[in-house]
């Protein structure tokens, strides 16, 4: 099961196999040595805290290992299936998967952002059970998201969730452009994202024009 606890543990077997403790397998990856400190791993209100990717790839280039690797110390994730009509399948563990340049054309989404309507293939995702139902997994394609997301990464993307401000979020405007970026300020009559890309501006929106707005809480790299 890919779930909070099973990434953090990934994290702790990556520093006992380099001879580290958490904190100093953050200190080589030139990060906050407090940053994979078991305090860290939930919020003030009780609320998970993932492992960003950014973090998971700082240690692995810090201690040589590679993704195969470190996802060996978790389930590893499946590959992509088709499935017909976008029915979805009721088996545990798949997720409804799309193309993030489909994801701004009709009929894929309700009006909350759930998935919706036919055209939806679905990747094997162990999803953590107490996650809200609706998740589902947008495939990154081009460059424009480089460098944090790459051509044929997949976003884990939960909708109905809580979003903050540094969360990073995909967004689709009521005209039918979809983005993800991270949420600088949301007010009660705007939204401000900042880009992922530095090649590409910020952006805000009234919230009038959006049609939904959903967390990212994984990127399969």
């Amino acid at each position: 099961m890919l779930s909070h606890d099973t990434i953090w543990s990934a994290i702790d077997t990556l520093a006992q196999r380099h001879q580290l403790t958490p904190s100093g397998l953050a200190r080589r990856a030139g990060l906050d040595p407090t940053s994979f400190n078991k305090s860290k791993r939930l919020g003030p209100d009780g609320r998970l805290r993932w492992p960003s990717t950014e973090s998971i790839a700082k240690v692995l280039e810090a201690t040589g290992a590679t993704i195969d690797q470190f996802m060996s110390y978790l389930p590893a994730v499946a590959g992509r299936s088709s499935i017909p009509d976008g029915n979805f399948p009721p088996q545990s563990g798949s997720i409804p998967l799309l193309g993030f340049a489909q994801a701004g054309a009709g009929g894929f989404f309700d009006d909350g952002g759930f998935p919706a309507g036919q055209g939806w293939d679905v990747v094997e995702f162990p999803v953590d059970p107490s996650r809200k139902a609706g998740v589902y997994a947008l495939e990154v394609q081009g460059e424009s998201m480089m460098p944090l997301y790459r051509d044929g990464d997949m976003l884990i993307v939960e909708p109905g969730a809580q979003v903050r401000r540094g969360d990073r979020v995909v967004l689709k405007t009521k005209e039918g452009e979809v983005m993800a970026k991270v949420l600088a300020r949301q007010s009660a009559r705007t939204v401000e994202l900042l880009s992922l890309n530095p090649e590409h501006p910020n952006r805000t929106f009234d919230l009038s024009d959006v049609e939904w707005i959903a967390r990212i809480i994984w990127a399969s790299q």
